[in-house]
């Protein structure tokens, strides 16, 4: 099911082929009456795409219960002009637009981005403060966190989100983390799997931190690390393990389809069905739940990135077959429970 000969596919978004996902019809959901706080989703206007409150409303008249979500900075809406620090801060004001329409009831019962992840160079150190509080000013009381990518490989076809390495040992970003802290807001950290050792370093040198670790630890299957499945896994499990010694850190599960590349969803002739995707990501997730355990992990549908490759329905489906044999504590943890408390949802 594999190929490889268009490597850049990977590590991009494209926008989803509408009539290549209308090949399936929507699975009906399971345990329909679940409650699921969707952890990680984004919203935005770009050339190619278009993913707005209509947008995100249709996904979720699927039929799972979705009771809130979690908007994830994605540089969208930045404002136009003013000090560039606080550009970023125009994500927030949008997003929390989108957030008042939610909480009136018109759109429908789940509470879109009732906690808000935004932007901010954390490098500023000390002078990020400023740029923190702008953020929860302008975020309604719905301002969590903030990502800064430090996702960061030396092959220019994994397509990095950080510019140059080494971003989570510079001791300038550390004092801007130490901000967020002071701030109760939690750090969404986004690695790949060749990195945890350095994610580790930093969640150890600041144990005060909530630590989100995002999209399983970003395990890679592409590029350089293609048709080294065995090589990958082995080097990410020891690296989460370790990070599982920290309790100031949870993982969000899911957020995989770019970045491990387990098929090419831009060769299958049809999309996947639930179940397909939960064999193909099924080592990953399971494996973190059983390092970090339920309540320290969390689901994510990543929308509209995943949409790339399987409808939203299906999405959840696969998550709810990967943890058919939790006990309904542990499901109420996975769905719903651990994104509620670390987000102050």
């Amino acid at each position: 099911m594999r190929n490889y000969a268009q490597p850049l596919r990977y590590g991009r978004i494209f926008p989803p082929h509408a009539a290549w996902l209308a090949q399936r019809r929507p699975e009906a959901p399971l345990e329909p009456e679940l409650p699921i706080v969707d952890a990680h989703h984004h919203l935005w206007e770009r050339p190619d795409q278009r993913y707005l409150l209509p947008e995100f409303l249709a996904e979720l008249n699927c039929g799972h219960n979705i009771t809130a979500t979690v908007f994830i900075q994605c540089h969208a809406m930045y404002r136009a002009g003013g000090p560039e620090a606080l550009r970023p801060v125009g994500e927030t004001e949008f997003v929390n637009g989108i957030a008042a329409m939610s909480a009136s009831g018109n759109y429908g019962p789940t509470r879109i981005a009732a906690g808000i992840v935004g932007y901010a160079d954390l490098t500023l150190g000390a002078a990020a403060g400023a740029v923190l509080d702008a953020h929860v000013q302008a975020g309604g009381g719905r301002f969590r966190g903030v990502r800064h990518s430090a996702a960061w490989d030396a092959d220019p076809v994994i397509g990095n989100g950080s510019p140059t390495p080494g971003l989570l040992a510079r001791p300038e970003f550390r004092a801007g983390l130490r901000e967020l802290t002071r701030r109760n807001l939690a750090f969404d950290l986004w690695v790949f799997h060749t990195q945890l050792a350095e994610a580790l370093d930093v969640v150890r040198a600041l144990p005060e931190t909530s630590f989100i670790l995002g999209h399983c630890g970003g395990p890679l299957g592409y590029g350089p690390y293609a048709g080294k499945q065995d090589e990958v896994f082995a080097q990410w499990k020891a690296g989460m393990q370790a990070l599982a010694g920290c309790p100031n850190v949870v993982v969000k599960l899911g957020g995989m389809m770019m970045r491990l590349a387990a098929y090419d969803y831009g060769a299958l002739e049809m999309p996947p069905t639930s179940a397909e995707l939960a064999a193909h990501w099924g080592p990953y997730i399971t494996t973190c739940i059983e390092l970090f355990g339920a309540e320290r992990c969390l689901f994510e549908s990543n929308f509209p990135v995943e949409k790339m490759g399987i409808g939203y329905s299906e999405i959840w489906n696969a998550f709810k077959l990967l943890a058919a044999g939790a006990s309904a504590s542990e499901k109420r943890a996975l769905f719903a429970g651990t994104a509620e408390r670390v987000y102050r949802l």
